[in-house]
């Protein structure tokens, strides 16, 4: 299975892989400060139709010089009009505001929210719905799922692979977390093929399915387990499993 997965990553895994994918959009960018604030925006919206949300980040950072920028001056940007499926102008606003507190008010940054190995999902999701003047919006929640309300918090772990692992397709600029300490980004395609080989045993998709998948990967990889995260999503995109 490790020899079959092992293959799976070095296929998939390449900068190939960036022109179809939201991480193409960090990859545009050199300031650690851009390159982390386009990703964390871009696995928000990276639900739906791959090339339906790809659309609507590059509508929205066309509007701006920089991601940074984008959010010291977000309401220089006409975003009135802005939508995508249930999160509209107001929910994009919110997030926007809140990175402004975060970097330019709290003096802080996205890789200093998530630092703290316990309860770091909690605290970073918290410190959102603390601060958003819109914490109940139908879209914002979207953006912002609770593990405790069961979910596998795909898009957040997809953001935090993009910053801690380093390759040729992930950045590697965050260097506090250790790779170990990543869960695999738990979508439907990874979940389908992790059940096929025999990975994943539990039917939900959830927090704990994510955990479970985890640490069985890491029977693989202890040290670097979410690079298998290319091997099941290309497997199950390409249909080689």
């Amino acid at each position: 299975m490790k020899e079959k997965l092992d293959y799976l990553v070095k296929k998939y895994e390449t900068k190939d892989f960036i022109k179809n994918d939201p991480i193409q959009f960090p990859h545009r960018y050199k300031d650690k400060k851009d390159i982390e604030i386009s990703a964390f925006i871009s696995s928000l919206f990276a639900f739906g139709k791959r090339e339906v949300f790809i659309k609507k980040l590059d509508e929205l950072f066309s509007k701006c010089f920089t991601p940074y920028e984008l959010i010291c001056d977000y309401k220089k940007f006409n975003l009135d009009n802005f939508l995508y499926r249930f999160i509209k102008s107001e929910d994009l606003c919110a997030l926007l505001a809140l990175l402004n507190k975060l970097y330019l008010c709290d003096k802080s940054s996205l890789e200093e929210l998530f630092f703290e190995k316990k309860d770091r999902f909690k605290r970073a999701v918290n410190y959102f719905y603390k601060y958003s003047p819109c914490p109940n919006n139908c879209g914002f929640c979207f953006m912002f799922a609770k593990p405790e309300n069961k979910s596998a918090l795909k898009r957040i772990n997809m953001f935090l692979r993009w910053m801690v692992r380093e390759g040729c397709v992930d950045f590697g600029i965050w260097k506090g977390i250790k790779k170990s300490e990543l869960f695999i980004p738990l979508d439907t395609h990874v979940a389908r093929v992790s059940r096929k080989l025999g990975l994943l045993k539990r039917k939900q998709n959830d927090f704990k399915a994510v955990i479970e998948l985890s640490e069985k990967l890491k029977e693989f990889d202890p040290i670097d387990p979410v690079k298998y995260d290319f091997a099941l999503f290309g497997a199950g995109i390409e249909g080689d499993i």
